[in-house]
């Protein structure tokens, strides 16, 4: 009945449970809030005291199915270590929700890339909660205040893989090869840091890329202020990680 925050996160399948687990609540807030599925499509949670939808396998909605399905497939790869992008799009393209998945190696230190932080910090639950609770509430705030999509939107899921540790015949569940690579937007688009979510063995990271146009309503003062000290942030290009 609730997303469980553990005490302690001592080992790589605590922080892979969690990492499972908030991926699924922020696509279903983002299927939730955008409009995609109806109300019976979703059952409804708590994340610590935030009330939350989560997605499920509704036989009156076939594309809730298949996308809990897609859901199973990302976590086999992230299981793996082989994904570390994952791709949910509203095409042609109208929306993009850009998740990255980074994993470490040795043991619970990570590197944050961060000038004001220890190149290597200690990550604490407390740490990942607070993050956790962050992104979603971001999400919230950010899908509410976004202009509707067309009623005939298309949704569309895309994996990325670490090439060099992912067998090259490798497909997940529910998965196949891409015909394509690149994605078009027919409007032009504005890119969004949302956030990140760091575990002592994960780090997930959430872009969201969407037509200004449909930015126009949002309150500037979500993108640059808000109630937190870590508001939204515009990014001028997509490409704004020197790893991708």
């Amino acid at each position: 009945s609730a997303v469980v925050f553990p005490k302690k996160i001592a080992t790589e399948q605590q922080s892979l449970m969690l990492v499972k687990r908030l991926l699924a609540v922020a696509v279903s807030c983002i299927t939730y809030l955008r409009g995609i599925f109806p109300e019976s499509a979703y059952g409804t949670r708590y994340m610590d005291d935030v009330c939350v939808k989560i997605l499920r396998e509704d036989k009156n909605c076939p594309g809730s199915t298949q996308l809990v399905k897609w859901m199973l497939g990302c976590y086999d790869a992230l299981q793996k270590k082989y994904c570390n992008n994952y791709w949910l799009c509203l095409q042609t393209v109208t929306e993009c929700y850009h998740f990255k998945f980074k994993y470490t190696n040795n043991g619970p230190l990570l590197d944050f890339g961060s000038k004001d932080k220890k190149s290597d910090s200690t990550v604490t639950c407390a740490d990942t909660k607070k993050a956790s609770i962050l992104l979603i509430r971001k999400i919230y705030v950010l899908m509410q205040n976004l202009s509707p999509l067309p009623n005939d939107v298309c949704l569309t899921m895309k994996l990325l893989y670490y090439d060099e540790v992912t067998p090259p015949d490798y497909q997940p569940p529910g998965f196949k090869e891409a015909e394509y690579g690149g994605m078009v937007f027919g409007e032009e688009p504005m890119y969004l840091n949302v956030g990140e979510v760091p575990t002592p063995f994960h780090m997930l990271k959430l872009k969201i890329t969407t037509e200004k146009q449909r930015m126009e309503n949002v309150d500037k003062s979500i993108l640059k202020q808000g109630e937190t000290t870590e508001p939204l942030q515009v990014c001028g290009v997509s490409r704004d990680d020197p790893e991708e």
